[in-house]
């Protein structure tokens, strides 16, 4: 075969049919066969494919195999949870991907994109990702991957491989048009890490030991009831709560017929919120709310939850990358970002394997220093405490306050504490405060907002400029002057949050892709060492990732690797500022735990 300069890539086409899964045997074509298009592509010119193979379902993982090992491509795909399972579940990872789903929200809404029409156009593209279920997603449409040579050419093929390259070249054009491609292409290839590393995590599953689970929840709720029953120590509850309210037949699982039985009971609530019932002294209060707090665990993360999502010592759960506004992760089942902690015990390494659990000090706040330069909030947490630093400055007299006017800066807080402390931030750290206020004035206008990368903030909804221009109108009264004010606050509030919390979410992405890498190249354990088998045979002589939450990661590994993961897991969180940050003065330091169980004491 000839070689193919830098800059190509090859072009693995969908299914012969529609509704095929990649991680199983695909629907039988016109010809009753099944086979999916490969083909080489310069992306150099016109992104034509200059060579074509077919490859049959049951090849793909060792097709998949054959070029990480020749080439350590990148794939670009229609996304991940439809393509890689498949592949991992045959013992294959891959190293690097563009997920075109992904990339395509991306695209689709970045302000630094200059024509987004053609983007726009392609609502195929706008499907929610299989992400939600992995076993029966959309279609996968087509896959790509660099590589120095072309594969030979097929003969006859099906023909659903353009629908790929047109995406493909759509999202490369949008790019090449970017005010700044540089940054928009670091926060692609981050969010295609985040997905592939999504699949991953659902792969190898969280070690979890339902019987500890079980213990918990008996020490918390008592004796496991029958199907449909409440625990003993529910019902108890539930009936000190009744009492004091002096109601025998108050229903305590209804918000609207408990919100009657508080008010009725003398209680004046709006709602049945944790925060609003503490501010109320009556004997009623303190049984209900420890009555909500089992009644949450139960339905969370009680004995229906272990029948569903643990299996074989794995506890896994589905997560969405980008699933949120702001780049932060969702889930679609399995509740992996309310985790109580509570529960932590549960997480349980397996037998000569330990866990690895690092967190983040003030996330938030590091960025919003490296974002704006703010030299002096940068030295406040430089290799401390930032909210204790900000007590040595003088700003604030206690770590307590520090911590509330930051987070009112951050979320736009402007009564209570919150009202009285964020002032002394602005004198403080005024560069820091300029970057929020200058966002939320942005959103209060109805503008738009970008992240450190170039994730932007979506516009108001209709209803919002509906409300800002009847505002304006002659015969406006002033009751919808003041709801226009009060929307117009709101979203200033969210653009003024957006650019914060949607770059903390970019550093962290940047810190699990490089972290992820970091991993892989540490290696297995020796022939005949124990084995975490139930984590997949992708992983199972591996250390590996088996927990995110925002700023929060938990690596499995055997533990004659434990200390090589901790130094990873620290060299990547520095590896993500300076990717991100450049030289800034802002560190990002770690709470690091190794234990069999993921519990910090």
């Amino acid at each position: 075969m000839g070689r193919i300069a830098p800059g190509r890539a090859v072009d693995v086409g969908g299914p012969g049919a529609a509704g095929a899964d990649p991680g199983a045997a695909g629907p039988a074509s016109a010809s009753g066969d099944r086979r999916w298009r490969i083909g080489a592509v310069d992306l150099a010119a016109d992104g034509t494919p200059i060579a074509e193979q077919v490859v049959e379902p049951a090849g793909f993982a060792e097709f998949v195999a054959g070029r990480e090992s020749a080439d350590r491509p990148r794939w670009v795909w229609s996304d991940s949870p439809s393509w890689y399972p498949g592949a991992l579940a045959a013992g294959v990872r891959v190293e690097r991907a563009h997920d075109l789903r992904l990339c395509h929200a991306i695209l689709r809404g970045a302000r630094s994109v200059r024509d987004r029409d053609a983007l726009a156009a392609a609502v195929e593209w706008d499907a929610a990702s299989a992400a939600s279920e992995p076993d029966s997603g959309p279609e996968p449409v087509a896959a790509l991957f660099d590589l120095d040579e072309p594969l030979a050419s097929p003969g006859e093929v099906p023909h659903d491989l353009d629908a790929a390259l047109a995406e493909f070249s759509r999202q490369r054009a949008a790019l090449a048009s970017s005010e700044d491609p540089g940054r928009l292409a670091l926060l692609l290839a981050a969010e295609s890490a985040g997905g592939l590393i999504a699949v991953e995590l659902r792969a190898a599953g969280v070690p979890w030991d339902a019987d500890e689970h079980d213990r918990l929840l008996e020490s918390e709720l008592g004796p496991r009831p029958a199907i449909g029953a409440k625990p003993e120590r529910m019902l108890r509850v539930a009936d000190e709560v009744r009492t004091a309210l002096g109601d025998a037949r108050a229903s305590l699982d209804s918000p609207p017929k408990l919100l009657s039985a508080l008010r009725r009971a003398g209680i004046d609530v709006r709602s049945t919120s944790h925060w609003e019932l503490e501010e109320h002294e009556h004997p009623a209060i303190e049984p209900l709310l420890r009555y909500k707090k089992l009644s949450r665990l139960l339905s969370a993360n009680g004995w229906a939850w272990i029948d569903e999502w643990v299996r074989d010592g794995r506890y896994r759960p589905v997560y969405v990358p980008g699933g949120v506004v702001t780049g932060r992760w969702a889930s679609s089942g399995g509740g992996a970002l309310q985790l109580p902690r509570q529960l932590r015990p549960a997480l349980r390494a397996d037998p000569g394997w330990t866990l690895v659990s690092a967190d983040v000090a003030q996330l938030e706040p590091r960025v919003l220093a490296a974002m704006s330069g703010d030299r002096a909030m940068a030295a406040a947490g430089f290799e401390k405490d930032l909210y204790s630093g900000i007590v040595e400055s003088g700003i604030v007299s206690t770590r307590q306050d520090a911590k509330i006017a930051v987070l009112g800066a951050m979320y736009g807080g402007t009564s209570g504490d919150s009202g009285r402390l964020v002032p002394r931030l602005r004198r403080g750290f005024p560069s820091a405060m300029r970057l929020v206020d200058r966002a939320a004035e942005v959103g209060e206008r109805g503008g738009v907002m970008a992240t450190w990368l170039g994730r932007t903030s979506p516009p108001p909804a209709p209803e919002w400029a509906e409300l800002q221009a009847g505002a304006s109108l002659p015969g406006a009264t002033s009751r919808d002057e003041e709801r226009a004010r009060r929307a117009a606050r709101e979203f200033g509030r969210f653009t003024r949050n957006f650019v914060v919390q949607g770059t903390a979410a970019e550093w962290a992405l940047a810190w699990l892709a490089d972290l992820r890498l970091r991993l892989a190249a540490i290696g297995t354990v020796e022939s005949g060492a124990a084995e975490a088998t139930a984590s997949g045979p992708a992983f199972a002589r591996r250390p590996h990732l088996v927990f995110f939450l925002h700023d929060e990661v938990i690596v499995h590994t055997p533990v004659v690797h434990a200390e090589a993961v901790a130094a990873a897991v620290e060299a990547s969180a520095v590896a993500a500022g300076r990717l991100l940050f450049g030289a800034a003065p802002v560190d990002f330091p770690l709470d690091i735990l190794i234990a069999q169980r993921a519990v910090k004491e």
